[in-house]
């Protein structure tokens, strides 16, 4: 019997969700962090729970080719496969998406999912920063302990000193309750945007002190602009709004979503964000959009950049689950008695609720495209997808977070 405290010699098998890798000791489950599958380490068991025991490297007897020195702290966040070469972790986050359709989902993905690649220097446009005494930084994974954003590279040079600057002047001035900073700026970094979170609200003075340091842009807006073949694309976003993360794929990420669109066909967009997939379709495939975003802001940025494009695109505020009877009116009143034809999800992590699934699945629609941050809740509704009379016709990945175990995938399902 396992217990925290022991230190075991492990091989490592293959990768799992998450991060960790998987060993066994004795039949029983262990995700080792810090490891390479092939490697032979000696970990600690850090805990036990529901069966699997939860492991730390604290030596690596016999270690991959593949094995790097990592150039910032394993535990900060965004940095965990930062001991893997690149390539290698490339192809551990496709093993990681196979994995996860057949072992929760029971479905066999049509082919090898392939991982378009990024540089894995100053990739972040958007992050969320913490505050703590005269230290802005990301949190070491599962603690509140800050860590030093520079050194991770996720964010460019350029970037960090303007934190360094509003660091500066958050101290300079007094302001001790800012807790939390949402950072946003555009792929060429000519626009950068902050959001300062605080217990009181800021006297307007101070603040706008605080956000005249030099390399921010002032108003809580930032301004995409993306070329894609013979069009290029216009889009605001508010700093609080979601928005794909990695400057240098996203306009790969949107290219390829888009060019699973059938030219002219009926499109509803569910978690439509600021409207990235709604005005790419409706301005390159000439698609009849109809795009639902419930958060408040972002669905503010939806209507404007929808109404901005000139394309054939409505514009819903409310929550996905409520579309079984909107999408429905919404369709009729603009587009006569057009059914739905292609669907686009772009869910938060957790997924698609029961009723929004239900929902896009009563639309009968020829063609769905999921994208998702979260392999295994995307494994899990491609189950009923499939269920629901559709199969895989394809699926691919995009490493919008090099140096993490997370990966964006994208999947076509198409209907029997």
């Amino acid at each position: 019997m396992l217990s925290p405290g022991d230190v075991l010699t492990l091989t490592i098998d293959k990768p799992a969700a998450g991060g960790r890798m998987i060993a066994r000791a004795d039949g029983q489950v262990v995700l080792v962090s810090g490891a390479i599958p092939g490697e032979r380490v000696r970990a600690r068991i850090e805990r036990i729970g529901k069966g699997v025991a939860f492991a730390e490297t604290i030596a690596v007897e016999d270690p991959s080719p593949d094995r790097r020195d990592p150039f910032a702290d394993p535990q900060c966040g965004g940095n965990l496969f930062g001991h893997i070469a690149y390539r290698r972790q490339l192809e551990i986050k496709s093993q990681v998406v196979a994995d996860a359709f057949a072992r929760i989902g029971h479905v066999t993905l049509p082919s090898a999912v392939a991982v378009a690649a990024s540089p894995e220097d100053g990739y972040r446009m958007r992050a969320r920063l913490h505050v703590r005494g005269h230290r802005i930084g990301f949190f070491r994974e599962a603690t509140h302990e800050l860590c030093d954003v520079r050194a991770t590279r996720q964010l460019l040079p350029a970037t960090c000193d303007t934190l360094d600057r509003l660091g500066a002047a958050i101290n300079s001035l007094g302001v001790s309750d800012v807790r939390e900073i949402e950072l946003s700026e555009n792929v060429e970094a000519s626009e950068r945007v902050v959001h300062l979170e605080t217990a009181a609200p800021l006297d307007h003075r101070v603040l706008d002190k605080v956000l005249s340091v030099e390399g921010l842009t002032p108003g809580p807006y930032v301004s995409e602009r993306l070329a894609i073949g013979d069009a290029t694309l216009t889009l605001r976003r508010h700093v609080l709004a979601f928005f794909q993360g990695n400057r240098y794929l996203l306009r790969d990420l949107v290219a390829h979503v888009i060019d699973r669109i059938p030219i002219g066909t009926s499109l509803l967009d569910l978690y439509a964000g600021a409207g990235l997939f709604s005005v790419a379709a409706g301005v390159l495939r000439a698609a009849w959009v109809v795009a639902v975003e419930g958060d408040k802001v972002a669905a503010d940025d939806l209507h404007a950049n929808g109404a901005a494009s000139g394309a054939q695109i409505t514009t819903v505020k409310g929550a996905v689950e409520g579309i079984a009877t909107g999408y429905a009116r919404a369709i009729q009143r603009h587009y006569g008695q057009r059914l739905v034809e292609t669907v686009i999800v772009d869910p938060p992590r957790t997924g698609m609720t029961r009723d929004a699934l239900d929902a896009m699945l009563g639309t009968k629609a020829r063609r769905l495209i999921y994208v998702s941050c979260d392999v295994a809740t995307l494994a899990r509704d491609a189950r009923r997808i499939i269920d629901g009379g559709y199969a895989v016709s394809r699926a691919d990945a995009f490493d919008l977070f090099p140096n993490t175990p997370h990966v964006e995938t994208v999947v076509v399902f198409d209907r029997g």
